[in-house]
């Protein structure tokens, strides 16, 4: 009896539904142990939704220990660079007892679009993640859009206009690239840069109205343009959009950039730690500055506090304060983005220059600095975020960016441009081809969640730049189907074979396991008849030194007739070759033979012929049609697109070849997204667009062995 199961399937809870791979430990890891220990983030408390921290004073505290989350783009589809910073994001949530939120940074209403975001939701789940958590205190959905924070974020911003840490340019795109400077020489200060604060308020509230063109005017930040890095000099953090957005319709003329909204967005969820590859490390001080300049709006119950534990060190004894103070100037030495330009903060800067001649004048001077501390507490916030941390772990509770190595993958590209390029200009059958290295590719080419989640834990984290081989990827493929997939057979390439001594009408089950190391799933059975179908390969006219499969009989040097090649069929009888047919052009269109009828495998017969090779094959009455794609890398170069080169004339053309195939016939009940593995050939999915039980189609997920590093 057939007893061949569905193949394995992936479905979108198959990646917590088996154990994750152990987790490695990595840099990351680390510092998550040592802010729990040390209790950075331990006073965190948590109403439930996002907002500014008035909203969750009141609240209890928050049972996730950290906060993560994963922040794309909804501008095109998720990549395996992108599966990476899922498994991290979601992974380290879930083994520190966290939460990882699932959050679009829609911030960019011109490209973004419903279908990324469903695609990308979709992607998540897949890979085994979710957004949702039910605890003692109920159910807690994390999907958030950047969208959600519009009001907050235009907020703050007027809050860095009113004290001077934001203006209106109207310089030109290319007046201010011709004025920021380079990696050597500073930037030029915009010539709207000290335009008075009301002037600032009016203009920007005027661009919210849409009363001003676009490109007419943005609004930047002011921190300083001979800054050493040029993420600091005065970044642009509002433009004025005329667009459609998914979420918010057409409620706003002016969109936050992403280095803007970024941080605001972490802070508001409560995020502890943000995570993102090595290309944001430079971004991260306009990250910690945008925060901590909006301290009095988005943590007005730490910032109160803060002021309170002035007060406090105001009133202690003339040692402590002078330490309080040499403190201050330590971190300013340590860090001169820690104080900005503002006139109280430049006298704070004139004050620690003299101590560093002369140490004493910080016993004169430590009231005075308390006094300036106290009374222009929004100027300080900066420098009161590190300093206050010795007595009160992260004073203003706000997240930390860390930065992790990107994913690099040979024989891919990764540029969204070029992904895009690639689609849409035919090279590709879309988003979801199989040889695309999105996940919707992935998946349709038949890699599992649980794959994935092994190949991240092997590439590991860390900040070295590195380049992982496809070949990796395509082991940790291997590694989980060869466990889980069940067996078939399918014949790729036919070439039919007529066994002349079976009786035309007779037939005889031949049974095969399901799969070798799991007796528990059964058997199936293929009937043998009198015409099989083999693979084209398993026969050959003219055989190389070494070949042991079918040849027919021929003559050697000495004139003496060769019998033909013998072969078993698997899991049936030994037969000998005995000759072929051809066409008019002399092509191979039938092989004969004769079996040996006491070779019958299982029987005490099966030895007593010795042959070298064993073939699979299938009955031409029982055999299934099916279309099979083979896929192979898309590029013939391992890094494609690097150093100046012309990744398009790099195209693999070998890779998707369509073969008509035959597999077994109950191969024809496989549902979309099973997977087996067609013994000899390689792991297969039923593809899961095109595949229907009328036409099977199968796709190449990877090959038994890797060819590629041979």
């Amino acid at each position: 009896m057939d007893t061949h199961p569905a193949g394995t399937k992936n479905k979108s809870d198959e990646g917590a539904g088996r154990p994750a791979p152990a987790p490695s430990t990595n840099f990351i890891r680390n510092v998550i142990a040592e802010d729990l220990v040390r209790g950075t983030y331990a006073d965190r408390r948590w109403a439930g939704r996002p907002g500014p921290y008035d909203q969750h004073a009141a609240a209890p505290l928050d049972a996730a220990h950290i906060r993560t989350r994963f922040p794309p783009e909804p501008n095109g589809y998720l990549h395996i660079g992108h599966g990476k910073s899922i498994c991290l994001n979601f992974g380290l949530a879930r083994d520190f007892g966290g939460r990882c939120h699932m959050r679009f940074d829609d911030t960019n209403p011109v490209k973004e679009d419903q279908e990324f975001v469903d695609g990308i939701l979709d992607s998540v789940r897949w890979l085994g993640f979710d957004w949702t958590h039910t605890s003692s205190s109920g159910a807690e959905s994390n999907l958030y859009h950047a969208s959600d924070y519009f009001e907050d974020m235009y907020r703050f911003a007027e809050h860095l206009i009113a004290t001077g840490y934001a203006y209106v340019d109207e310089q030109s795109a290319e007046q201010m690239r011709q004025t920021r400077g380079t990696l050597t020489e500073p930037g030029t200060n915009s010539p709207y840069r000290d335009r008075p604060i009301e002037d600032n308020l009016r203009l920007f509230r005027e661009m919210r109205a849409g009363q001003h063109a676009e490109g007419s005017m943005i609004l930047r930040a002011k921190i300083d343009m001979g800054s050493p890095n040029i993420n600091m000099r005065d970044p642009a953090i509002y433009r004025i959009r005329f667009a459609e957005h998914h979420m918010t319709g057409d409620a706003w003329k002016v969109y936050p950039m992403y280095a803007y909204a970024h941080p605001i967005e972490d802070a508001l969820e409560n995020i502890t730690h943000s995570i993102c590859t090595l290309e944001f490390e430079d971004q991260r001080p306009f990250y910690d500055w945008t925060l901590v300049r909006i301290v009095p709006l988005l943590r007005r119950p730490q910032y109160e506090a803060a002021r309170a534990l002035l007060d406090r060190i105001a009133g202690e004894g003339t040692e402590a304060k002078r330490q309080f103070a040499l403190h201050c100037r330590n971190v300013v030495e340590g860090s001169r983005d820690k104080l900005g330009h503002s006139r109280y903060e430049r006298r704070v800067e004139a004050m620690f220059a003299s101590w560093s001649r002369n140490p004493d004048l910080a016993v004169n001077d430590a009231d005075e600095l308390l006094k300036l501390l106290r009374e222009h507490t929004q100027h300080f916030t900066p420098l009161l975020q590190a300093a206050l941390d010795e007595r009160v772990p992260n004073p203003f509770m706000l997240p930390h960016q860390y930065e992790f190595n990107r994913l690099n993958l040979t024989y891919v590209v990764m540029s969204k441009r070029k992904l895009i390029q690639l689609v849409e200009d035919r090279h590709v059958d879309g988003w979801d081809d199989p040889r695309m290295p999105t996940l919707v590719g992935l998946r349709r080419r038949g890699f599992t969640p649980q794959s994935i989640q092994t190949f991240m834990e092997r590439i590991g984290v860390s900040k070295s730049t590195q380049w992982i081989d496809y070949s990796v990827l395509e082991q940790a493929l291997r590694d989980d189907l060869d466990a889980t997939a069940p067996r078939a057979t399918a014949v790729l390439e036919p070439l039919k074979l007529v066994i002349d001594n079976w009786p035309a009408s007779t037939t005889e089950d031949c049974t095969f396991a399901v799969h070798p190391h799991k007796p528990e799933l059964g058997t199936r059975t293929i009937p043998l008849g009198r015409e099989l179908w083999i693979e084209r390969e398993d026969f050959n006219e003219n055989p190389p030194k070494g070949y042991f499969r079918l040849t027919p009989p021929r003559s050697d040097a000495t004139g003496h007739v060769v019998p033909g090649g013998m072969v078993r069929l698997r899991s049936a009888y030994v037969i000998r070759c005995t000759g072929v047919d051809k066409d008019a052009a002399g092509n191979v269109t039938a092989v004969h033979a004769e079996y040996l009828p006491e070779t019958r495998s299982g029987t005490e017969g099966a030895n007593s012929v010795k042959v070298k090779g064993a073939i699979h094959w299938l009955p031409v009455h029982a055999a299934q049609p099916a279309e099979v794609r083979l896929y192979d890398r898309l590029f013939t170069d391992p890094q494609p697109d690097a150093g100046g080169k012309d990744f398009l004339t790099l195209l693999n053309p070998g890779s998707k070849r369509v073969l008509s195939a035959y597999v077994e016939a109950s191969l024809a009940n496989a549902q979309p997204d099973d997977k087996f593995q067609f013994e000899r050939n390689g792991y297969f999915v039923a593809d899961r667009k095109n595949h229907t039980s009328e036409k099977p189609v199968f796709n190449l997920a990877v090959t038994l062995k890797d060819s590629w590093g041979k």
